[in-house]
């Protein structure tokens, strides 16, 4: 059977996973995740190109064991004529993963795929594209991050996985979150979904709280109906990750370096990702997209705003920060090896477009004096926190986030100018923020490229810290602090980007989903800007 699912089909099943379709009452679903055999977390597929692509799917025998499973690939829905396959061994060293790369594949095409167990039983099937040769009119990307599941229903995937002009999925990271029930959610009616309920630390937790996530039957639509590439953020590993260490991790940990490594070996058992750390996909004559790694491989340790509030006179700190440590060329989002990797791709790249791939922001925005306005006299002090810090960091000519490429200017400087050199018609597309953003960037006083920065599938924004002001007064706010970069800011909506490439322009539209709070595909008005080759700037669309 096809796995192309009708919205009627996506809301009656919201909101259930495995454990809950499976057990009297939803109790045990721990058991039940840890527990089931067969197929049990449906299909995926990634990493396409033009005549092959990665396909994904969990098989568990009743013993435990070790299983041979098979693949089907066909241009047709009723396998009429097979396409490709392949075979391999899955079991417990891998946690049950499949992954098969089909080759001698028919470029821009669309295919149906099928896993085939050592019994003879059958997966759902899958649907996935391959990647266009030559001439390409027009391309289109849905764009995803900060799907946090303890925050309400993934309704972002769900209206995605409806559509019909979407030929890739992109998600920017923090795929999952980490944390412990209560440490980071909306509270207990969706925070009941997560398993294990403590912090993730382990090899068997980093496993558990995927086997969770991928239980919502959205994000199988999603996966199941179009190829996935996956870019690492922080919340793959802990929060403010970087390569020595995170912000969420403490002494009593254990060993960073074996947490981080237990996150990354699940990450890619758990998603249709190959093992390279950052790669580029070639998408006819018309776009290439750049994957990259800003978090685990080569990160310098950030600094924080707050930390330096901390000294004897922030002030002074602040400007002497400013002028030393925060330009630094030894600061670095991506590690020399791959720096030069991209800047090399991007140099050689002959495609209208350049799509690069980034877990931050690359943007920067500067807090305004009044922001303290924002908050609820009763807010919690870490929120009026943030924005004293980030009031004191906008005065010495510092940008709020120091955990994004504004902490790390030198390294900013010189991916732009990379792409000046080449003459690239650049576009970043980014994550993290969980809220909406459109950046000029330039470099040197002239324009290097745009940013679309994409709001989150369920994690909450500004509006959660801001309750009782208006929106639009917070976006006037940023909009005014930041008027050298940022042409547009919302910060009270969630949802995904649907980014649209064709030789004429690159339109990106931000897809606002009316509630996460139920299962709803329900929209509210977006909005949309592009960028035409040549010119480097954004305009309205």
């Amino acid at each position: 059977m096809s796995l192309i699912i009708d919205r009627r089909t996506l809301l009656s099943t919201a909101g259930f996973g495995i454990g809950g379709l499976m057990l009297p009452g939803g109790a045990a679903i721990a058991q039940a995740l840890l527990g089931l055999t067969g197929f049990t977390h449906n299909v995926a597929s990634g990493e396409p190109g033009p005549d092959s692509v990665l396909l994904w799917t969990r098989y568990v025998n009743p013993t435990g064991g070790p299983s041979k499973v098979r693949v089907e690939i066909s241009e047709s829905q009723d396998f009429a004529k097979i396409a490709g396959g392949g075979q391999m061994v899955t079991g417990p060293w891998r946690d049950h993963t499949v992954k098969i790369t089909v080759d001698n594949l028919a470029p821009g095409r669309w295919h149906w795929y099928r896993f085939i167990a050592p019994d003879g039983s059958m997966s759902p099937v899958g649907r996935t594209k391959t990647l266009p040769v030559g001439k390409a009119a027009k391309f289109n990307m849905a764009i995803f991050s900060c799907s946090n599941l303890g925050f309400g229903e993934f309704n972002a995937y769900g209206h995605a996985a409806a559509r019909d002009d979407i030929d890739l999925v992109l998600h920017m990271g923090d795929y999952i979150y980490e944390y412990a029930r209560g440490g980071y959610d909306g509270g207990a009616k969706f925070a009941a979904r997560i398993f294990p309920d403590a912090e993730i630390l382990t090899l068997a937790d980093y496993r558990l709280r995927y086997a969770s996530y991928r239980a919502d039957k959205q994000l199988q639509a999603l996966h199941a109906n179009f190829p996935m590439i996956p870019n690492t953020d922080d919340h793959e590993g802990t929060n403010d990750m970087w390569e020595g260490g995170a912000q969420n991790h403490q002494a009593d940990e254990g060993d960073w370096t074996n947490r981080k490594n237990a996150a990354m070996q699940v990450w890619r058992e758990w998603l249709p990702v190959g093992e390279t750390p950052w790669k580029e996909y070639p998408i006819g004559d018309l776009a290439t997209y750049y994957r990259t790694d800003t978090r685990a491989v080569g990160r310098s340790k950030p600094y924080f705003a707050g930390d330096l509030m901390r000294a004897a006179d922030p002030v002074k700190a602040l400007a002497e920060f400013r002028d030393g440590a925060w330009r630094d060329p030894a600061m670095t989002m991506l590690g020399s090896e791959q720096e030069s990797w991209l800047y090399k791709a991007i140099g050689r790249n002959r495609a209208t477009w350049a799509v690069v791939g980034s877990g931050t922001n690359m943007g920067w925005n500067f807090t305004p004096e009044n922001a303290l306005d924002w908050f609820p006299k009763d807010a919690p002090e870490r929120n009026r926190a943030f924005a004293r810090n980030g009031i004191a960091a906008a005065k010495a000519g510092l940008p709020y986030n120091l955990d994004n490429w504004g902490g790390y200017p030198a390294a900013r400087s010189r991916l732009l100018a990379a792409a000046q050199r080449a003459d690239a018609n650049l576009v970043v597309v980014t994550g993290d923020s969980h809220n909406g953003w459109a950046f000029d960037l330039p470099e040197d006083g002239r324009p290097a490229g745009v940013e679309f920065g994409g709001h989150s599938v369920s994690s909450p924004g500004f509006e959660n810290a801001t309750q009782g002001t208006d929106p639009l007064v917070i976006a006037r706010g940023l909009l005014e602090s930041s008027k050298q970069e940022l042409r547009w800011v919302d910060t009270s909506n969630r949802g995904y980007m649907h980014l649209s490439l064709t030789p004429q322009a690159a339109t990106n539209e931000w897809v606002f989903i009316q509630t996460v709070k139920d299962g709803s595909m329900a929209t509210k008005p977006g909005h949309k800007m592009k960028v035409r080759p040549g010119r480097k700037v954004l305009e309205a669309a």
